[in-house]
């Protein structure tokens, strides 16, 4: 930790990019367009702030970016798209064979309890921003823009769902910014699965005759525990936590069934895999050990991969960031361990994308608190949706606009691995 903090007092340079992005006279509309809208994007941000909904339940947020969209661009929003009702898409600019499409991916569910204490609000406010200042160019626009709103990414992957009902079919390129305690431009998220361990015993009465019992809670037990010797082994980048949800109804009786819950992270999609696989050894193990049965379930919601930074794409943010006098740092000065999971990791393995943080609370206010909800509705909060509302926009516009970028940013994503099969992956 406090090697990363030298090299970060130590970082002089900026990121630079080798693109020379769009021309000046589109990016002075956008730019100016996006200081203009500041007010807007604060009281977007606020009023989604105010209505805090949970995952698949957003409908006062859906409702709010739709309303804003109608109020700030000519475009026609739709709420109730790709299978969610709460998912919202609206687009400008030419849809003509060959012109290039981006899209700015929008986040606005809350947590329970803390409410905004991952800054969703700001997510959506900065992306209806930069979605509304690039709409100022109408038909000078070097390409189609998409907005999608995107609900259910806490606990869930709204993401995922929305990509397998088409969401992303016709796009080059995705980009969204998050807020956090610092900028940087690959802060790691590491990919997630939810693996629930199901043991079936024999009941039998706990005191007259155990003996007649297979115990499904020392199958749990066993299976926790094991889990708990393996952390010894795994990379730091690997994350394994569970409950138990199951365990009995009462002492007298042998449980007949337990359940076990776990998350497993990891900072790549192979690792993750090989996670899952010593994960089901265990339970099988623990299985044999004690005479139960198991029945493992995967991922009763989809999983989330590893988010992939498109580097090409990710300098272009930094470069407008500094611009807003904003440094982006790199893994190399940001708290790897900080890592936490997103459904835009599925994204980011269909098309090139980026995913940076920027800075809306000081760095040691942690995501998922009620302090960090705080900073989310803050004037610094406010800064933030604005500034990540400028680097979206002018990102994106670079991209619509400088084919050499946009061949660049798809042989970087060819060279990380190309479009990888969600669906199939863990099969």
């Amino acid at each position: 930790m406090q090697a990363r903090a030298r090299r970060r007092a130590d970082a002089a340079d900026y990121v630079t990019s080798p693109f020379a992005g769009a021309p000046a006279e589109l990016t002075t509309v956008v730019g100016s367009a996006v200081d203009e809208l500041a007010p807007e994007i604060a009281a977007l941000s606020h009023r989604i702030f105010e209505t805090p909904e949970e995952a698949f339940h957003e409908v006062l947020g859906a409702a709010a970016i739709a309303a804003a969209v109608e109020r700030l661009t000519a475009a026609h929003p739709s709420v109730g798209v790709y299978g969610l009702d709460t998912a919202v898409e609206a687009s400008v600019g030419p849809e003509k064979e060959g012109a290039p499409t981006v899209a700015i991916l929008a986040e606005y569910d809350a947590l329970p309890g803390i409410g905004h204490g991952c800054g969703h609000n700001l997510i959506a406010a900065s992306a209806v921003g930069a979605f509304a200042a690039l709409a100022r160019l109408g038909d000078r626009l070097p390409g189609r823009v998409v907005l999608l709103g995107t609900p259910a990414e806490e606990g869930s992957s709204g993401k995922e769902l929305m990509a397998r009902n088409g969401a992303f079919e016709g796009v080059d390129a995705a980009l969204m910014a998050h807020p956090f305690g610092y900028d940087a431009i690959d802060h790691p998220f590491i990919g997630r699965r939810i693996l629930r361990m199901e043991f079936e015993g024999v009941p039998a009465h706990a005191s007259a005759s155990p003996f007649l019992g297979r115990n499904a809670l020392d199958a749990v037990t066993l299976a926790y525990q094991a889990v708990g010797l393996l952390r010894q082994h795994l990379p730091p980048t690997d994350r394994v936590h569970g409950i138990v949800k199951e365990g009995g109804e009462r002492p007298s009786v042998i449980p007949r069934r337990a359940v076990l819950e776990f998350y497993l992270r990891s900072h790549a999609a192979d690792t993750l895999k090989e996670l899952s696989r010593r994960l089901a050894d265990i339970a099988h193990g623990a299985a044999l050990a004690t005479g139960t049965g198991v029945r493992l379930v995967w991922d009763p919601l989809p999983a989330t991969l590893p988010t992939r930074f498109n580097r090409p794409l990710s300098e272009r943010w930094a470069v407008h960031q500094a611009a807003r006098g904003r440094k982006a740092l790199t893994t190399a000065e940001v708290p790897s361990e900080l890592a936490a999971s997103t459904d835009f990791g599925n994204v980011s393995v269909r098309v090139p994308g980026i995913h940076p943080v920027i800075r809306a609370s000081p760095p040691e206010v942690a995501l998922h608190t009620a302090e960090f909800a705080e900073w989310a509705r803050s004037e610094a909060g406010d800064a933030a949706a604005t500034d990540a509302a400028f680097g979206l926009a002018l990102t994106a516009l670079d991209f619509l606009a400088d084919a050499s970028l946009r061949d660049a940013a798809r042989a970087d994503f060819e060279a990380a691995g190309g479009v990888l099969n969600v669906e199939e992956y863990f099969a």
